[in-house]
């Protein structure tokens, strides 16, 4: 199948993309690396009046440190991100996440802040964000805003996104002293979707561990730096609280269990 006839838009900066988004609202979409768009788009899940491609605006292509995190433009590619020379030092459970999302053509194309303004809930990088305490950058004609992304991520594709913000750049925090992360998943078959997907993080004094691919939403749950059975009752509880359902492609039992040996292997990993 393939999409229902739109207009097609390549603003030349930020300002002018925002324009055009307030102008057509519900009617927009935003197009990037379009690598989730397409898809939608084909099967015609989603039918705008018009297409707004920011792919090539110089004010949204960069990532660089500021601030303590690493910003990332909304233009920006995955790949772009993923073969930074300092990733691994500067955010090390993103260098980890990268070669677990899809395959690397695909990396190529895709930008970071599509994945997350596209809201999957097995997707990697909103896991990440997540589990890092990450935020996102929103900027419509009324102004800007920053949003952590415990509060961003809102359901199954669903995100604080008004229809007429855009989401301009995406902030993953860097690495800290005496803070060690791992990241895993399991699918199918390699550049599959995650049927569980887990990123720890894990401090002097805390344990953070994030899942996705459960439940509707990457979810997180921080504790103190327990051990042994503590732990892994805690992270049962966690299993049992995500609210895992039977689909064709896992049950609802197979996926607390992976939950609760990724989450533990994933935390050992950083512990170790």
């Amino acid at each position: 199948m393939k999409p229902q006839a739109f207009d097609y838009a390549r603003p030349a900066s930020l300002d002018e993309a925002v324009a055009l988004l307030t102008d057509a609202g519900d009617d927009a979409r935003i197009l990037a690396g379009g690598q989730s768009l397409m898809a939608v788009l084909n099967l015609r899940l989603a039918q705008p009046s018009v297409l707004i491609d920011i792919s090539r605006v110089p004010d949204l292509n960069y990532v660089r440190p500021s601030g303590g995190k690493l910003a990332i433009g909304a233009a920006a590619t995955q790949g772009s991100v993923e073969w930074r020379a300092t990733l691994a030092t500067e955010v090390p459970l993103l260098a980890q996440a990268f070669p677990h999302i899809s395959h690397f053509q695909i990396r190529n194309r895709g930008t970071v802040c599509g994945s997350l303004a596209h809201a999957d809930p097995s997707a990697e990088l909103p896991l990440a964000l997540l589990a890092l305490g990450g935020e996102v950058v929103l900027r419509s004609r009324r102004g800007q805003r920053t949003v952590a992304a415990a509060d961003f991520f809102q359901g199954m594709l669903m995100t604080a996104r008004a229809p007429d913000e855009l989401l301009v750049e995406a902030r993953y925090p860097l690495a800290q002293p005496g803070v060690r992360y791992a990241f895993d998943e399991f699918s199918g078959r390699h550049g599959d979707f995650a049927m569980c997907a887990v990123a720890a993080v894990v401090g002097p004094d805390s344990i953070r561990l994030a899942v996705g691919g459960v439940s509707d939403r990457p979810t997180v749950r921080t504790w103190g730096r327990i051990a042994g059975d503590d732990l892994a009752s805690a992270i049962n509880d966690f299993a049992w609280e995500l609210g895992a359902k039977d689909d064709h492609h896992a049950s609802a039992k197979f996926r607390r269990q992976l939950v609760r040996h990724l989450g533990r292997a994933a935390i050992e990993k950083a512990l170790s």
